[in-house]
């Protein structure tokens, strides 16, 4: 018997062979051998509002006058911000802002320094 890969969806070891694809008895998962291959995670790229790409650790300025939600606080035009971390949420920047403090930004609203 081959030694057939675990369900991609519901990691369950009990896959067969059906014809030309792979099939999960528990899940009823369809895959094939080649698209599970091609399925390999692909690292995000963030590009600031010009297409430069970001990395951990850049520094940006602020290039729009943004509201901070939930305050009347405003984050100036030109504020620079300092070791950005990039996450994937909504909000791709978390920062730290000088006499704001954590805050997490948009790459649309930035440029890289």
């Amino acid at each position: 018997m081959p030694n057939l890969p675990n369900c991609p969806e519901c990691n369950s070891q009990y896959t067969y062979e059906d014809g030309a694809l792979l099939v999960c008895p528990e899940c009823a998962h369809e895959w094939t051998l080649e698209s599970q291959e091609d399925s390999v995670p692909e690292e995000k790229i963030y590009k600031d509002a010009h297409g430069t790409i970001l990395n951990d650790g850049d520094s940006v300025t602020v290039i729009k006058d943004l509201k901070i939600k939930g305050s009347s606080s405003v984050v100036k035009r030109g504020t620079k911000v300092n070791n950005i971390k990039l996450i994937d949420e909504d909000h791709d920047i978390d920062c730290k802002i000088d006499g704001i403090g954590a805050m997490k930004l948009k790459t649309e609203f930035v440029k890289k320094l």
